[in-house]
């Protein structure tokens, strides 16, 4: 890729970067809605459950169940005789 192009998708990335960070206004998520009804907030130890552990315990869990039930030839590198 040659820097004319280089610096198009640059210049095309950035400017894509930009309207959505002026489309997207965090200002428009304090207006309450009608019918709106939030409940009450987490818990610091409630958000690093459901956000850091919960996924790291899944994880494990499906990586667990990848090694256990792996079928695949164990001696990869020796002969069958």
């Amino acid at each position: 890729m040659d820097k004319k192009n280089a610096l198009r998708a640059g210049a095309l990335a950035a400017g894509t970067t930009l309207m959505m960070l002026l489309m997207t206004s965090p200002a428009l998520a304090l207006t309450r809605d009608d019918g709106d009804d939030p409940g009450t907030g987490l818990s610091v130890i409630d958000t690093l459950g459901l956000f850091v552990a919960a996924p790291l315990l899944l994880f494990a869990v499906i990586a667990g169940l990848v090694m256990v039930l792996d079928k695949s030839d164990k001696n990869l590198g020796q002969k069958r005789s």
